[in-house]
């Protein structure tokens, strides 16, 4: 740039090249040459990005109890719950947290929660923060009990020498000559934790597994019909193939090594024609990887004409084939590896109960398991599977 016009269209050219945001994380340090808008090199000039996520990722780990609050409630007693302030540039308060109702006590011990500490007080520990202690009405209309101004800092102090805010209701303090307070709260713990992020630990070197397992059962169709989720149209795609690609090339720039093992099941495989739920799309047992993205769906090719498709439809064995190696991985010092399986499927599970054993053992282990449903079968399992509606079990 050699004047001062924003337009970029009379400057010179140096050179360009791509990337993807994955690839900048994973290297922390990307050094490329520049090329010419053709594809060759611009040159001898290189361009480097360097990594770095600025972010304040600390929260506060609060344990809060009250006592003696007053009672708002005619029937009964008060459903106190507390709220959260932080104070902005302009001196007005905005709501950073608030907690659970505890129904009908005055001493109400809270659930232990976490506010991030940008959002309390921008990680200044001196910034004012105010407390309000409400009693809950079903109406909206909940009645204020108490209230305190503190900083962080303070809340630190409280939690370590037990240290009680008193919560005071200013309209009330004008009434009564006497007032003292509405009830006191105590602060049983004020912990100031990092709580680390995906790109921490990407870039700490923790490396991503990335599996994929496709669906062969017989009620995908027949692969030489074009009635078939397994066909492969004129322009060389399938719902399977677009589901390998959306998902793997997100996943392979945070793989260095870029293999990547990739399995069948539900199918009759040869030689012997028996039904298998875990076998290598290469079939290679020894050496089931694939090279990139690219190389599942060249093995997916090879293995369709190969195999019989059969059923049923069993997820199990290969969950449980991946959690093997997240068992091994959490043993290890360091959270170095991370596994994740990408389940392809066109329909209904057939070894449910297993297959939520399978998920809630994992669960338990670094890593994750994403299912895409292709075609237009009832997904409603996989649903439940997912755990929106309420923590996952496993069947008695």
């Amino acid at each position: 740039i050699d004047n001062k016009t924003i337009d970029l269209s009379d400057d010179d050219f140096l050179g360009e090249f791509q990337c993807t945001l994955g690839q900048i994380v994973s290297n922390r340090k990307l050094t490329r040459p520049l090329l010419l808008r053709n594809g060759r090199p611009a040159g001898k000039g290189t361009i480097t990005i360097f990594a770095e996520e600025v972010k304040d990722n600390r929260m506060i780990n609060f344990e809060v109890e009250a006592r003696k609050l007053d009672n708002k409630d005619f029937f009964g007693k008060s459903d106190p719950y507390l709220e959260f302030y932080k104070q902005t540039d302009d001196g007005k308060w905005q709501m950073a947290h608030r907690t659970e109702v505890i129904k009908n006590n005055l001493n109400p011990t809270w659930r232990p929660f976490k506010i991030p500490l940008h959002s309390l007080c921008n990680a200044d520990l001196q910034k004012p923060v105010k407390v309000d202690c409400y009693d809950y009405d079903d109406d909206g209309s909940h009645d204020l009990i108490g209230s305190f101004e503190t900083n962080v800092e303070k809340l630190q102090e409280a939690s370590q020498n037990s240290t009680e805010f008193e919560c005071v209701n200013v309209k009330k303090k004008e009434k009564k000559k006497n007032y003292k307070n509405s009830g006191t709260l105590r602060v049983k713990l004020c912990q100031i934790v990092k709580e680390y992020t995906f790109l921490d630990f990407i870039m700490g070197g923790c490396q991503l597994n990335f599996t994929v397992g496709v669906d062969f059962t017989g009620s995908n169709g027949d692969p030489r019909s074009p009635d078939s989720l397994h066909h492969i149209s004129p322009n060389g795609l399938n719902e399977y193939l677009m589901a390998i690609w959306s998902v793997g090339m997100v996943v392979q720039d945070y793989d260095s090594d870029k293999l990547f093992p990739a399995f069948g099941f539900g199918a009759q495989i040869p030689p012997n024609w028996q039904v298998s739920h875990e076998f290598p799309l290469n079939f290679s047992a020894d050496n089931p990887f694939c090279s990139g993205v690219q190389g599942i769906v060249d093995a997916y090719r090879n293995c369709l004409p190969q195999v019989k498709l059969y059923g049923p439809t069993n997820f199990s064995p290969i969950i449980n084939h991946v959690a093997r190696f997240g068992a091994a991985a959490a043993q290890q010092p360091a959270a170095s590896q991370y596994y994740i399986l990408l389940i392809i499927t066109d329909g209904v599970i057939t070894d449910l109960d297993d297959t939520r054993r399978a998920i809630v053992n994992a669960s338990k282990l670094p890593m994750s398991i994403i299912i895409i449903g292709v075609g237009g079968a009832d997904f409603t399992a996989m649903e439940f599977l997912d755990g929106d509606d309420g923590v996952l079990r496993s069947p008695t």
